[in-house]
């Protein structure tokens, strides 16, 4: 039968979009079922498996093929936490707010990531999830993978994985999310070291107060009132997080497909 001669084909890119939904924002969540998981990576990897043209892989199995297999599982992962690094910017700035606001300590363990997460970083995560899905960006991260297979062949070796032009694109990836994280947490941070800057000033001139007392609560006064008048740029900076998260996955897409 003709169609048993296809299922090496369709496993290879079976493998790529199972692990680009490993590492993605939004689908890697840990709340989002398996079976769903499961059940999308299979019927996008039919999808593709009709539009795309029958590849010319090595029998299944065999050396060729083991090498194509890990290939393709190396692309998924790879397209998926280049878009995953600049989402982490949103956790990474939560976590220097709470860090100057004292909520440090107060850390809880967040089901989606599998980690500790504070409570800012918490917030300012779910409602970037909510900015995306409103924006149909999670559309835009289904359309890269679906794309990386007119620019990355089934068939082909990615040369790129070798000649350190991947690690350099992500170690500038890394760079522009930290910038992108300051900038989040910059209005409030900032404020808060004026805070603390004052509290120091009068427990100078007034010994008696008791500023641990009277300097946790007002931190917390001047967060939730900072957070509050920042969250319009909060959500312009998110606009401009996601088209750079977009154009960085455009971009690795482009540099596998280079040389292929």
């Amino acid at each position: 039968m003709d169609w048993l001669n296809q299922i090496p084909d369709f496993l290879l890119i079976l493998a790529r979009v199972s692990c680009f939904f490993i590492t993605v924002p939004v689908f890697m969540m840990r709340t989002i079922p398996a079976p769903f998981k499961i059940g999308l990576s299979f019927f996008l990897a039919v999808i593709v498996f009709i539009s795309v043209e029958p590849s010319h892989a090595p029998l299944a199995f065999s050396g060729g093929y083991i090498v194509l297999l890990i290939k393709e599982s190396l692309v998924g992962l790879g397209l998926g936490f280049i878009a995953s690094i600049l989402f982490y910017a949103i956790q990474l700035a939560g976590t220097l707010i709470d860090l100057q606001a004292g909520f440090s300590m107060g850390a809880v363990f967040d089901p989606q990531s599998g980690t500790n997460a504070n409570l800012t970083g918490r917030l300012k995560n779910v409602l970037a999830t909510l900015f995306l899905l409103s924006m149909n960006g999670h559309h835009l991260l289904l359309q890269g993978v679906l794309e990386s297979y007119r620019w990355i062949p089934v068939e082909a070796l990615v040369p790129a994985f070798t000649d350190g032009r991947i690690s350099t694109f992500m170690l500038e990836t890394f760079k522009n999310s930290f910038v992108i994280a300051f900038l989040l947490a910059a209005p409030i941070v900032f404020t808060l070291f004026l805070v603390d800057l004052v509290l120091g000033i009068i427990g100078k001139t007034s010994p008696q107060i008791n500023l641990m007392v009277v300097g946790f609560s007002l931190k917390i006064g001047v967060h939730f009132l900072v957070l509050l008048i920042a969250l319009p740029s909060f959500f312009l900076l998110l606009n401009t997080l996601f088209s750079e998260m977009v154009e960085s996955l455009s971009q690795m897409i482009r540099i596998m497909g280079a040389s292929s």
